[in-house]
């Protein structure tokens, strides 16, 4: 039979892992494809890179659209990243009747309502399942995997590198900074960490994971983040001793209002098995109601584990491109037509428990205070301990944990506990994560 015909469209990291993992176990996957699977074209600005990264088995160009536009290319590889030349190639693609493959979270969070619209118009297959945590086959455990549960939440370490920050700030007794300098010397860091140490990466898999757990548009604008730069050794210690681990956790959930989306520190128990994922490893947990939870463990990033899912859904491509549409797995696991409008909540709505640290003027009836203004707004306490005294030594810590609670009151809460002249500084808040069954 004759071979499906690859344009691979960028060779950085991830496309040279795939150029280099298709060719290496090149009979072990026409096996599992049922045919040949062949890079005949490659892009990249990088002409000598990519001529020598090829040899003879593909043709070179610096043009990309000549990769997209060739009639005897069926499938089209983008690795090139970014929201504005990568959606031109892609959608162009599709025009041209062609499959395509990406790894670009970034662009299908912001439009790939669009993107998967114009494909189903033209019949053909997006496939992205390197787009969210690497190596991990996520994107085909909750399409297909899962398809007889009601999905009702979903926890993920989807950011390798702030789990090595907190990994090394917890274990090395670090501060923030050293270890982010740490992580950009071996790599793990881009020079510019705005994406990964602010959550918004994690807000891209996240986005993705949400419409494919819950039948919704892709709607990254409806995301909470917050990420890991304004965390302190202080507090991952006096998680460690409360029994808890503090991890950037992607969370989206089913409740009774809608659907939440959201990205930022929380507080894990260490018992559980995700709490004990370190260093730039992935982990992403799914509640099912039929099975319960479901634990996904492995590398998030790197060439070849990224490469192997890139290669995955060319396998899955390949099998499916002859059958008629209305037969493939949908794109995002429901039928498009029966995609719900369930509401994405606002953080102002959302309810967990929280972990507050306040430094306070050590002396008589100041935690009578706070605990008549959490009282006064329906917080519970599940927790309160005095810790030593801060530098000053007319203050202490004071750290307090809460029953579930609305996150407008903890912020109605937290206004009211800072303009108190016994509180000294701001409150720090982290939430809390049970993760329970």
């Amino acid at each position: 039979m004759k071979p499906i015909n690859v344009g691979l469209l960028g060779i950085g990291t991830v496309g040279g892992g795939t150029f280099t993992v298709l060719k290496r176990n090149q009979e072990e996957i026409s096996r599992r494809a049922g045919r040949g699977i062949v890079v005949k074209m490659i892009a990249d600005k990088d002409l000598d890179k990519a001529r020598a990264l090829a040899g003879n088995e593909a043709t070179v160009t610096d043009n990309a659209m000549d990769v997209v536009t060739n009639p005897d290319i069926d499938i089209v590889v983008e690795l090139i990243g970014g929201q504005t030349f990568a959606k031109d190639l892609i959608l162009e693609a599709i025009a041209q009747g062609k499959h395509v493959v990406t790894a670009n979270k970034a662009l299908l969070a912001a439009h790939g309502t669009e993107i998967f619209a114009a494909a189903r118009d033209k019949g053909v297959m997006v496939a992205f399942e390197a787009a969210v945590a690497g190596g991990i086959p996520i994107i085909k455990a909750l399409r297909e995997g899962l398809t007889a549960n009601r999905i009702e939440w979903i926890a993920g370490i989807i950011n390798g590198t702030a789990n090595f920050i907190l990994s090394e700030m917890r274990e090395k007794g670090l501060s923030f900074q050293p270890v982010l300098d740490q992580a950009q010397a071996l790599g793990y860091a881009e020079a510019d960490p705005t994406f990964d140490v602010e959550g918004i990466d994690a807000a891209h898999k996240i986005t993705i994971m949400a419409a494919i757990a819950f039948g919704i548009p892709v709607q990254f604008d409806k995301v909470y983040t917050e990420g890991v730069a304004k965390l302190t050794q202080e507090d991952i210690r006096y998680a460690e001793e409360l029994g808890y681990r503090i991890k950037l956790l992607g969370i989206t959930k089913r409740v009774e209002k809608g659907i939440e989306i959201r990205v930022h520190p929380a507080l894990i128990p260490t018992r559980r098995l995700i709490a004990n994922v370190e260093g730039v490893m992935n982990a992403v947990l799914v509640k099912g109601d039929a099975v319960g939870p479901t634990l996904y463990y492995g590398a998030g990033a790197g060439a070849e584990p990224t490469a192997s899912s890139v290669i995955a859904d060319l396998v899955d491509v390949t099998r499916m491109q002859t059958a008629d549409p209305t037969h493939r797995v949908p794109t995002l696991s429901f039928q498009p037509d029966l995609l719900s409008d369930t509401p994405v909540l606002s953080m102002d709505e959302v309810e967990t428990a929280y972990y507050l640290r306040l430094q306070v003027v050590d002396q008589a009836g100041v935690l009578a205070e706070i605990t008549r203004i959490l009282a006064d707004l329906g917080i519970s306490i599940s927790a309160m301990i005095q810790k030593e005294h801060a530098s000053d030594e007319d203050t202490v810590n004071i750290i307090i944990l809460t029953h579930d609670t609305i996150e407008k009151n903890i912020n109605s809460a937290i206004t009211s506990i800072e303009a108190l002249p016994v509180v000294t500084g701001q409150v720090t808040r982290i939430r809390i994560e049970e993760l329970s069954s």
